[in-house]
């Protein structure tokens, strides 16, 4: 039986169209647009990797916090894990996807 987080459904459908894939990692998902990694899922969480000011704004939200895929590992630089409130509302959630994977695609695309 293959492995996949609660939330991977939720993941694949609101980024599917930045053309995204997954792969095992961590104990957990590497979720991936292009070459590049935009989201880690765990069970029932999700991070997203932002841009300085939206991880700043994302972890205003109460709830929000660092992802670490394990307690006592060292966070995931740049990774904001959501609160189940912004997960369990489709629009804000997508709202956060699309910040994720475009800020992802635009620093691949300066480093290409």
């Amino acid at each position: 039986m293959v492995y996949r987080p609660l939330r991977y459904e939720q993941m694949m459908k609101a980024a599917e169209a930045y053309d995204v894939r997954a792969r095992r990692m961590f104990g957990g998902m590497g979720v991936y647009t292009g070459e590049r990694m935009f989201a880690f899922l765990i069970g029932e969480e999700i991070a997203l990797k932002l841009a300085p000011g939206d991880y700043e704004s994302a972890m205003e939200i109460p709830g929000a916090s660092e992802m670490r895929p394990e307690p006592d590992a060292d966070p995931m630089r740049e990774y904001v894990k959501l609160p189940k409130a912004v997960l369990d509302n489709a629009e804000t959630f997508m709202v956060w996807v699309e910040k994720s994977c475009e800020y992802v695609q635009r620093r691949a695309s300066q480093s290409a």
